[in-house]
């Protein structure tokens, strides 16, 4: 299982819908919680993409050397850059990182938006061209010298002088909910990744991806992204959730509403048919919670509940085929440490240790007891005062 994190390029805050509780995403709060997810052992971190986002390549190579064993799971944009080009960001990044790139293939789904940056082609030609992108691009990464000509892209001769250190490219992920996407998923993916529906449609579209790549002899992992409010008792972990839209007023939900209604992503829509914009239909699953999509495109749904509840619903999915769970929550910093401190114990994970860094068993964890005594939970705790108070007598 891998368990990634998020930084939040595109702002952060207590709340949703509102400048209250918020704060300002520079360089020194990006960083805060790169090194908080490296620190903490989280597989690496999901760097967002778009208008609304610093730009990802920028942000994540500024982070590469203030971490040391965290991944950055960053964005190319066919479309909007040459295949070439983006097989030498991806193999100088990867190399200056030591191995530690993963890419998103990411697609677009607002038609305004893709208007601003000069693409002005529909959904299913947008994949035509993600596919003759992603010919090119592992060819190259491969060491091939490519000559190609599609409807949508030509090159001649084009090679890579200096490979990438992963072999034979970074990692490919991948998410999109149409037939088009599948298509992409099962011809060139390794992870094919799903927002946050529930496990039912979970289930479905990896069926699909995976026999849509049995045909072709290829074998494709399986993603989820999803936010969660995790907390120590379910009522706590529900009442997290209503605070974080409780600025969240009509206006603003029908606002943000017409705004995602103009998208062609198919998963766009799939998130809003989960709640309608009606926020008392929010729980759609068993710990399953939409109020995040009222005002958030993209992923809208977040797992909420008591650590073994959340842990649970993640083993979940996890029986359906997924591995890699992109996480985040609100704010990212505190969230970051809240989601290891109460799922990492849970879960079948592995946390990435720093290199160099001491065994776990040898690190301090929690306040010495008295400044002597280490502290321990429940059962081991009273052992431990047992034991203690054992060799007192003896020694008297």
């Amino acid at each position: 299982m891998e368990l990634f994190w998020f930084i939040p390029t595109h702002g952060d805050g207590r709340y949703l819908g509102t400048s209250e509780g918020g704060r300002a995403v520079d360089y020194g709060y990006m960083r805060q919680i790169a090194q908080a997810a490296d620190q903490l052992g989280y597989t690496g971190v999901l760097v967002p993409t778009g208008k609304a986002c610093e730009d990802a390549w920028v942000a994540a190579s500024a982070l590469i050397p203030v971490t040391r064993s965290l991944k950055f799971l960053v964005a190319v944009r066919p479309g909007l850059m040459s295949p070439t080009l983006a097989a030498r960001m991806a193999a100088t990044f990867d190399r200056l990182s030591e191995g530690r790139l993963l890419v998103n293939v990411v697609t677009g789904g607002d038609p305004v938006e893709l208007a601003g940056d000069g693409m002005f082609i529909g959904h299913d030609e947008r994949y035509d061209q993600t596919d003759e992108f992603l010919s090119i691009w592992r060819a190259v990464l491969s060491g091939e010298r490519v000559d190609f000509e599609g409807n949508y892209l030509k090159t001649e001769g084009a090679e890579l002088l200096f490979p990438s250190l992963q072999r034979p490219h970074p990692p490919l992920y991948f998410g999109g909910s149409s037939a088009a996407a599948h298509e992409i998923a099962a011809n060139h993916v390794d992870v094919y990744l799903t927002w946050g529906e529930p496990p039912g449609q979970v289930a479905r579209k990896i069926e699909e991806v995976r026999a849509r790549a049995a045909e072709r002899g290829r074998t494709v992992r399986f993603g989820i992204r999803l936010h969660v409010i995790v907390r120590e008792t379910e009522q706590e972990a529900w009442e997290a959730a209503e605070r974080l839209i409780s600025h969240v007023d009509d206006e603003t939900i029908a606002a943000a509403q017409s705004i995602f209604s103009r998208y062609d992503s198919e998963g766009q829509r799939r998130m809003a048919e989960l709640h309608g914009g009606d926020r008392s239909a929010l729980v759609i699953s068993p710990n399953l919670w939409a109020g995040i999509g009222l005002v958030r495109g993209g992923a809208g749904t977040a797992l909420v509940g008591d650590a073994d509840s959340v842990a649970e619903r993640i083993k979940e999915y996890a029986a359906l085929g997924v591995e890699s769970f992109i996480l985040s929550g609100y704010p990212h910093l505190e969230e970051a440490y809240r989601a290891a401190e109460l799922l990492f114990p849970r879960l079948p994970f592995v946390r990435n240790r720093l290199a160099g860094a001491p065994a776990q068993d040898n690190r301090q964890v929690g306040e010495l007891v008295a400044y002597n005594l280490r502290p321990a939970a429940g059962a081991d705790r009273q052992a431990e005062g047992q034991q203690h108070v054992a060799v007192q007598k003896n020694s008297s």
